[in-house]
């Protein structure tokens, strides 16, 4: 509950930050029909940049300094193996009972021959890896997904992604449920870390381009959210319609 509080702490800080002084959209930019709060968004998504460059990338360079390469492999590997079981869960709901038996399947292979998860013996033993959530499931089920959004710390969303970021951290047995606080806390923020790690050096590059970096971002989510949601559909209508302003 501490560590929940100190985050609801971190994006309430953001939403004040982003309040005080909305970004400008910068010119020759052209304005997205998905995103009909993009001063807002920007402003966020300065917070986010701020808090990335000045706390999350110091801790992750350190975290590789100090840990070589195969344990930072086995991390990512554990909580891999532990979203699995979540992600079964959310292919089950989304109608493909042959995908969730497929992750259920990579739970246990990983975990018994796997040192518990420390090493991926499923992927190359022919069961591929799967990744859904609250948000994929919400569209499948055709709920829309709403204007584009920036969230303090948790990044580009939508408003059907929030309602899904929301349930993701109310379902986690890690974030809210384990007993032993400390243990909760300590897992949660080496999670964070491992997150950032998979992407350390394509931030980088993405911070030399020479491009408007918010609207990169926010069109590759966009893009990249549809894709996950109408992979393995029949039909050919996208999920992701397009929003005018304003959407409400």
């Amino acid at each position: 509950m501490f560590l929940l509080a100190k985050l609801k702490r971190i994006v309430l800080l953001g939403l004040v930050g982003a309040m005080v002084g909305c970004a400008s959209i910068p010119a020759g930019v052209e304005p997205s029909p998905h995103d009909p709060w993009e001063p807002f968004n920007r402003s966020v998504f300065e917070f986010n940049e701020g808090l990335d460059a000045y706390l999350l990338k110091p801790v992750v360079a350190g975290y590789r300094f100090i840990l070589p390469e195969f344990v930072r492999d086995g991390i990512y590997n554990f909580f891999s193996n532990y979203s699995d079981i979540y992600t079964a869960l959310q292919n089950l709901l989304q109608g493909k009972p042959d995908y969730a038996f497929s992750d259920l399947m990579r739970v246990v292979v990983n975990t018994t021959f796997g040192l518990g998860g420390l090493i991926d013996m499923a992927t190359p033993g022919g069961l591929p890896k799967h990744k859904e959530d609250w948000g994929q499931t919400f569209g499948v089920w055709g709920i829309p997904s709403g204007p584009y959004v920036v969230l303090p710390f948790f990044g580009p969303s939508n408003v059907r992604d929030t309602f899904g970021t929301a349930a993701d951290l109310e379902s986690d047995y890690l974030f809210r449920l384990l007993p032993d606080v400390a243990l909760r806390n300590s897992l949660t923020g080496l999670r964070v870390v491992n997150a950032r790690n998979t992407y350390y050096e394509a931030g980088d590059l993405l911070d030399g381009a020479a491009i408007d970096k918010y609207s990169f971002v926010r069109d590759a989510y966009i893009q990249r959210r549809a894709y996950q949601i109408n992979e393995g559909r029949d039909d050919e209508e996208p999920l992701m319609p397009v929003y005018e302003n304003p959407y409400q």
